[in-house]
């Protein structure tokens, strides 16, 4: 795993990379968010689509409510880059939509995105 470090605007991000799904469940994403911490004290990750399992997607798994209030519990801040990917499921359209217009979880297009979401942020 190679984690990346980003200060703009004063706020500390990690942009994080790796070959593998890094999310394929609550616990891996658990220990993944503390992991960061740990390494680079941010509290803000930043993460390509293709590391998170296609189950958090599938909002009837239950899987991305559970992640994300684990985050919430310990306040980490995730924006996820979709990269072009598109989804039909308008569950899924309008979990999206709520997510982004909040201040803790984001679901953009890019990397760049992400983390001026991130930086700006409360």
């Amino acid at each position: 795993m190679t984690i990346r470090k980003l200060t703009e605007n004063g706020v500390l991000v990690a942009l994080v990379e790796d070959e593998g799904k890094l999310i394929t469940g609550p616990q891996e994403a658990l220990d993944l968010a503390m992991t960061v911490k740990y390494e680079t004290g941010a509290q803000r990750l930043v993460l390509p689509k293709r590391l998170v399992a296609e189950e958090f997607f599938i909002l009837s798994s239950g899987m991305a409510g559970e992640i994300l209030q684990k985050y919430v519990n310990y306040q980490i801040k995730l924006a996820v880059f979709l990269g072009g990917s598109r989804y039909t499921s308008k569950p899924l359209h309008d979990f999206i939509y709520e997510s982004n217009q909040g201040r803790d979880f984001f679901f953009v297009e890019t990397e760049e995105e992400a983390v001026r979401r991130l930086t700006e942020a409360i």
